[in-house]
């Protein structure tokens, strides 16, 4: 992709072992459709909350060399692929564009938390010194003098993030690690300009059951930590809510 920018070319094809991107991973739902575009915005959404076709940094030096990049598969070289644009690009813009599971994902839970000022700032930056990616974050309001705090780290940094809370074990009643967790989350562009979208989501989740644990936004994304046992079946229903599949 640096080459692709700096000779100015028109396209750069990355080819992988599948034929471009899609809606979902097909090994989970069959019915997840092949894009035929998709924002640089979005390709990093969807990359850095799992999904596996692209590398985080070719799409970020894509975007900001301006470069169009096609996905596509070393073994039907005849598919047309993915191409990967600016968003200006993408005339109709759906409002969902894609659904990323992450299963490396711990739920670090501290309970009874010392409320006073400077405490999130000493824990965050203890395990920042220790390289941990803190991923999402949730505070509750403090009551006589406790707050609950909840975090996601990714499955590979759990033992140093226990080490690094030790020291914090005086300063709350109550630390545990929840392993059994995935993230699921929906990333489109349109999402800037409809409303009704994230309670679509939290909608089709509780039709099955499943309890959503942590809830991260941005501009184009929604996040939800559930139970990992009902990963395949949120992806599913989230698929067919959005109606990806058609």
């Amino acid at each position: 992709v640096a080459i692709a920018g700096a000779i100015e070319a028109d396209v750069c094809e990355i080819y992988t072992d599948v034929d471009g991107i899609y809606t979902t991973d097909p090994r989970i739902e069959p019915k997840a459709k092949k894009l035929e575009k998709i924002s640089y915005d979005e390709m990093l959404e969807l990359a850095s909350l799992g999904a596996k076709v692209l590398q985080n940094r070719s799409v970020e030096m894509a975007k900001k060399l301006n470069v169009n990049l096609v996905s596509r598969s070393s073994f039907t070289p005849e598919v047309e692929g993915t191409l990967i644009t600016k968003e200006e690009n993408i005339m109709e813009k759906p409002v969902v564009s894609g659904i990323a599971l992450d299963k490396n994902q711990v739920r670090v839970g501290m309970y009874g938390v010392t409320d006073k000022p400077g405490i999130a700032a000493s824990i965050f930056t203890s395990l920042a010194d220790a390289d941990i990616n803190v991923d999402m974050i949730v505070q509750t309001v403090g009551v006589d003098g406790a707050t609950d705090l909840d975090f996601t780290i990714p499955t590979t940094d759990l033992e140093i993030c226990k080490n690094v809370m030790k020291n914090f074990e005086k300063d709350a009643r109550k630390i545990d690690y929840n392993e059994s967790i995935c993230k699921v989350s929906i990333v489109g562009v349109g999402m800037k300009s409809h409303t009704g979208v994230a309670s679509k989501a939290f909608s089709s989740l509780a039709k099955e059951n499943i309890n959503i644990r942590i809830i991260s936004t941005s501009e184009i994304k929604v996040s939800m930590i559930i139970d990992e046992k009902y990963a395949e079946l949120a992806v599913r229903s989230l698929h067919e809510a959005y109606s990806l599949d058609k």
